[in-house]
């Protein structure tokens, strides 16, 4: 796990759950939202919100997984390319 402040894709986000590509509720709901699915396995996060402050002493929390996503153009519904990141580093 990384510190958040190397996520340099966009905000920090806090998903409900993570899951790889290879999932398959995943291949329903990508195929739903137009994404096509490739042979590479990935971490992607579903139902997400933004964090926007993140650090010791910000006050931020997540109850879920905090991940920093490298695609996270589908509202939060799902953000992909995930790493997870730790929001008090």
């Amino acid at each position: 796990t990384k510190p958040a402040s190397q996520c340099s894709t966009g905000p920090v986000q806090c998903c409900n759950s993570v899951a790889t590509t290879n999932s398959a509720s995943l291949t329903t709901l990508f195929a739903s939202l137009g994404i096509p699915l490739s042979s590479v396995e990935f971490p992607v996060g579903l139902t997400c919100t933004a964090i926007p402050i993140v650090g010791p002493g910000s006050g931020a929390s997540c109850n879920s997984q905090a991940v920093c996503c490298k695609n996270n153009d589908f509202n939060g519904v799902v953000a992909i390319g995930c790493t997870a990141v730790d929001i008090n580093l």
